[in-house]
This record gives C-alpha cells, sequence and structure tokens, in this order.
C-alpha cells in the first residue's frame, strides 16, 4: 500500500470512529414528562404544537426522545399525584403546559428542571422569584394577561359591533387565578368603554356547556375567552356554542382561529411552545433553569375570520379590517 492510500486509510478510520463516538452520545435518550389536565383526544392539539416544536430542534420520539405523558382526564386535582408520578419515573425534565402542572410538579420536586410553556404570571404564583432571574428548578415561557391587552380585546369587540354593551368574560382556571385584582382590572378597562362585564370560570371541558347557558341566559352580546391549555382544548366547542348563540368572539390564541372565532388579538402559542422546546434543549445540554429568564411574548397579532363574521352578519369597519395582520376569507 503506497503512502497517499495509507493516509487515506487511516484518515477514514479516523473519522469513522469519531461518526460512531458521536453516534452513540447521540443514542442519549432523553426522557420528558408531562402531565395534562385533559384527556388525550382534548388535549392532542396541544400535544402536537410541542411535539412540531420539539422535532423542529432535533428531538425525535423513539430516537432522542421519550414522552412520559400523564392524562388527568378533566380532574385537575389528580394533578399532583400525576406529578409524582412522573418524578418517580425519574424522567430527564418535567414541562408543564400551564400553572395547575408547574405548581404540581413544584411540590413533587426541587431537583428536576421544570419548563411551563405556557405559563401565567409565574412570580405572583409563587413559581419562581423573578422574571430575570427564576431560581430553583422553574423556567419556560409565559402568556400573561395583562391590563394592556384585556383593554385591546374589549376596544375591538366595541369597534366591531358599536352598541356592544354587555360583554361575557370566560377564564380559563387552569391558566389563571381570578382573582379579586384581575376582575377589578377587567371591569376598569370594560367601564372605560361603556361596556358592563360578567366573570364565567372553566376548569373543566364541561364548565364550558354551563358557562354558556349561564351567558345565554344573562343575555351577554360578546364572549372574551381568556386563558390557556383548556380553552385550546376545548376550542371547537367554545366557538360552536358561540355561533349557536349568535355571539362575536374574541380570543387570545390564534389557534382558536381555525374553529371559527371571530378575531384573536394575542401571542402564538406555536412561538411559545417553540420557545419552551428550546429552553428544554438548553438545560438538557447542561443549563440551569434559576438562570434562564422566563419569557414573556413580544409579537402580538390580529387576526380576523371573515367567515364567521359573515355568518353573525356582521360588517368588520375597514379601520379594524385595515390593522388585521390576517385575515380569514
Amino acid at each position: 500500500m503506497d503512502r497517499r492510500a495509507f493516509v487515506t486509510v487511516v484518515a477514514a478510520s479516523i473519522l469513522s470512529v469519531a461518526l460512531a463516538a458521536e453516534g452513540q452520545q447521540s443514542g442519549k435518550v432523553w426522557r420528558l414528562g408531562i402531565a395534562w389536565v385533559g384527556t388525550p383526544a382534548s388535549t392532542e392539539s396541544l400535544a402536537a404544537l410541542f411535539r412540531r416544536a420539539l422535532a423542529d430542534i432535533g428531538y425525535v420520539e423513539g430516537q432522542n426522545l421519550m414522552l412520559v405523558e400523564r392524562w388527568a382526564e378533566d380532574k385537575p386535582e389528580r394533578i399532583p399525584d400525576l406529578m409524582a408520578e412522573l418524578v418517580k419515573l425519574k424522567v430527564n425534565i418535567l414541562a408543564a403546559p400551564s400553572n395547575t402542572q408547574a405548581l404540581a410538579a413544584k411540590q413533587a420536586t426541587a431537583e428536576i428542571p421544570i419548563v411551563m410553556i405556557w405559563g401565567v404570571d409565574p412570580v405572583s404564583a409563587g413559581l419562581i422569584s423573578s422574571m430575570a432571574r427564576p431560581g430553583g428548578n422553574i423556567t419556560g415561557v409565559t402568556m400573561d394577561i395583562t391590563p394592556e391587552l384585556l383593554g385591546k380585546h374589549l376596544q375591538l369587540l366595541k369597534e366591531v359591533k358599536p352598541r356592544l354593551l354587555r360583554v361575557g368574560l370566560l377564564w380559563d382556571l387552569t391558566a389563571l387565578a381570578l382573582t379579586a385584582s384581575v376582575r377589578d382590572v377587567a371591569e376598569d378597562r370594560a367601564g372605560e368603554l361603556g361596556l358592563a362585564v360578567r366573570h364565567y370560570e372553566a376548569r373543566v371541558l364541561s364548565d364550558i356547556d354551563r358557562a354558556f347557558e349561564d351567558i345565554s341566559s344573562e343575555r351577554a352580546q360578546a364572549v372574551l375567552v381568556l386563558g390557556g391549555p383548556l380553552v385550546i382544548a376545548a376550542e371547537t366547542r367554545i366557538t360552536a356554542l358561540a355561533l349557536k348563540q349568535r355571539l362575536p368572539t374574541m380570543f387570545a390564541a390564534r389557534e382558536a382561529m381555525a374553529a371559527g372565532g371571530l378575531m384573536m388579538y394575542g401571542p402564538s402559542y406555536a412561538d411559545a411552545a417553540h420557545c419552551a422546546a428550546v429552553y428544554v434543549d438548553k438545560i438538557l445540554k447542561g443549563a440551569k433553569p434559576a438562570a434562564l429568564p422566563v419569557e414573556q411574548p413580544t409579537k402580538f397579532e390580529l387576526v380576523i375570520n371573515l367567515k364567521t363574521a359573515k355568518a353573525l352578519k356582521l360588517t368588520i369597519p375597514p379601520s379594524v379590517l385595515g390593522r388585521a395582520d390576517k385575515v380569514i376569507e
């Protein structure tokens, strides 16, 4: 064998060993634990968002990732036991779709890293010390409902329906704590626009039907849907009930628009899932949750569904249409 051929063989051998070593290292299968409040069927769309986000950054189930999932079957009181079970299974990291799971995860472990996917006001909820320096083993992404966001939601509803007087606020309590201060903010913003608001609470899917029965009997003229995972899981049901009662709807999540919501203003749940997946990746590569600032949405968009407007016999003013980032024809 001449020298050139020998060098080529040696180089090929070195490359082969390096690739084999890399393959062995990448052969690590990480175990990610996640508990859902709902059922496998009702949480399918949310789970798909998170799976897609993980896949986009290189985590593929069955190759380098195992998702260890549990479902509370619409019984939020089961979440603490499910989180404790995931901890006993020695998962490498826990993902919390909402505050309900994040709080239960925090009670279950101070060691396993926890990533919020769609958290809300985690400082007030007692999950972290501060947004910039979370401390402990929790970080992630928030989808906060701010006073400014509430005001924008109500203002847009008023612009689309100028004679609007009564608005029902449907709160997803798996994500939001409906405190007296939150109620006051909502009522203050409504009062500035000459609106009266009533609050309706939902913890599980069956609460949605009851809420709309009350919304109908109390003659609300529009519905503002606020919250997180439960709302996304129930988006088809919510929009069907609203259309049946001929009620314009405003959502804080774009994902609800495909199901027939009238308008949406707020951040994207898909973007938040992507940010959470990036944090999962960083932590699995050695980053400490305490050192990763909690991410807050910076991009907000207005989406209008003209098909739903036509079904409701509503004309969207050009001044509103002109501000839309996306219009569904």
